[in-house]
């Protein structure tokens, strides 16, 4: 299946048009979602997908043959009600309501993508801390994070997220 085709199946979980743009950018433009089934192809230790906000890349996962189950955790609990709306289609899926800082359970592979910045040092340390933990023996933490720096990059990445938090989609106090 091509990378629109994804797309538009993706996009097609959810109700609202601006998600459904919003989905169809993402899985389009985003290389993580490709980069990460390409790191846990052929595994199948469950994942842990900490930010997962509407679940975007465990529906990417399953489409692309993942099969491992995955456990999405999200702050924002109307990002998490939107997750488990879309998810009544796939099987091992599972979204909860939780704080990134909080323990996680052993035993798992753990995706963090573009969280990191809602927090201050210490919450990115404990984060990571319990990243660390709750990976399983052989088992991989994915990580991405604009670096700060003077790239056109950081500065689109700052910018989106800014725009994020002005317009209530992201509930974080500050960026980092």
């Amino acid at each position: 299946m091509s990378r629109n085709d994804v797309a538009h199946k993706l996009a097609a979980l959810y109700d609202r048009r601006s998600l459904r743009q919003y989905v169809l950018w993402k899985v389009r433009t985003d290389p993580a979602y490709r980069a990460v089934f390409e790191q846990l192809r052929g595994r199948d230790t469950p994942i842990l997908d900490l930010g997962c906000g509407v679940g975007l890349l465990a529906f990417y996962l399953r489409e692309s043959g993942f099969t491992a189950p995955i456990i999405g955790v999200d702050f924002d609990e109307r990002k998490i009600d939107l997750a488990r709306i879309a998810a009544r289609r796939y099987r091992d899926v599972e979204f909860i309501q939780g704080d990134a800082r909080a323990p996680l359970p052993d035993g798992h592979d753990v995706v963090i993508l573009d969280i990191l910045q809602y927090f201050d040092d210490a919450s990115q340390r404990e984060i990571l801390e319990h990243a660390a933990r709750a990976v399983a023996q052989g088992g991989k933490v994915i990580l991405r994070q604009a670096l700060r720096d003077d790239s056109w990059r950081y500065r689109l990445t700052a910018a989106v997220d800014g725009l994020a938090r002005k317009m209530h989609w992201m509930k974080a106090e500050h960026l980092r």
